[in-house]
């Protein structure tokens, strides 16, 4: 990919209209991104200012999120799990309404997150890599039975029991220490690979081994939304700093 891209379009207008151009002369777009597409549905992020990341908690969130802690400390996992990323009554947003109608015109083809919460299928996106798993997947770690999110809701640091067994109910989701699932990771890649748009939106391209999954796409219709700035924004062949949702509804002309 080329290096020293030219200076962006000097208005937010400008940007818009080259990524409208982009996405109309494209017939493989991938979308990638993290947790900044669910902010404006309400849910917190992990690194920035107000970030779950810079919170005070007994122990690092990062830690409380291990596979080990949980293994260790299941009820404590449980109660940080619930107040912090189980959240409720939560509705897709604009950038996930823009990408599900960009979705249905049969121009977008994969939508890779980094994301747990589902949003993007709620919008009505049907293709979804999720390399961290979905909180609306659980399943009892003795017999594999299958629950909802609502199952896991419960309260305090109650350990969810599997009502056919007694086995712990652990979420479908990655801890860290764990490894992520290779028939999602290896379509993510094939996705990527095959684009001839890659849409980067809402993630800090610091996490690995997703944020390397950026390195495979060789064409030149690099975008990146972020509102702040990420390692690989000197890449973009389209830098847009903003909102998201935002920039995907004007460019999608869902308004």
């Amino acid at each position: 990919m080329p290096s020293g891209k030219s200076a962006p379009p000097v208005s937010r207008d400008a940007q818009i209209d080259t990524l409208r151009t982009w996405i109309a002369g494209s017939e493989n777009i991938v979308f990638f991104g993290g947790a900044g597409v669910s902010t404006e549905s309400g849910i917190p992020d992990f690194r920035s200012v107000d970030g779950l990341y810079n919170q005070k908690y007994a122990y690092p969130p990062e830690e409380i999120l291990s596979r080990s802690f949980f293994l260790r400390r299941p009820g404590e996992f449980f109660k940080f799990y619930r107040e912090k990323i189980l959240i409720r009554g939560i509705s897709p947003n604009k950038a996930h309404a823009a990408l599900a109608k960009l979705e249905g015109t049969g121009r977008l083809r994969a939508i890779v997150t980094q994301n747990i919460d589902g949003l993007h299928q709620a919008a009505g996106s049907r293709n979804v890599y999720e390399l961290h798993g979905s909180a609306h997947r659980n399943y009892c770690m003795d017999c594999g039975t299958r629950y909802g999110f609502d199952f896991m809701l419960g309260g305090g640091d109650d350990v969810p029991k599997c009502t056919k067994c007694g086995g712990m109910v652990r979420p479908d989701v990655v801890l860290y220490e764990e490894s992520l699932d290779d028939g999602t990771f290896s379509g993510a890649m094939r996705a990527i690979r095959d684009a001839d748009m890659l849409i980067v939106g809402g993630t800090s391209l610091v996490v690995y081994p997703a944020a390397g999954l950026v390195d495979l796409y060789t064409g030149d219709k690099l975008v990146l939304i972020n509102k702040s700035p990420s390692p690989r924004d000197g890449a973009a062949d389209l830098l847009i700093p903003g909102s998201i949702g935002e920039i995907l509804a004007a460019a999608t002309d869902l308004t």
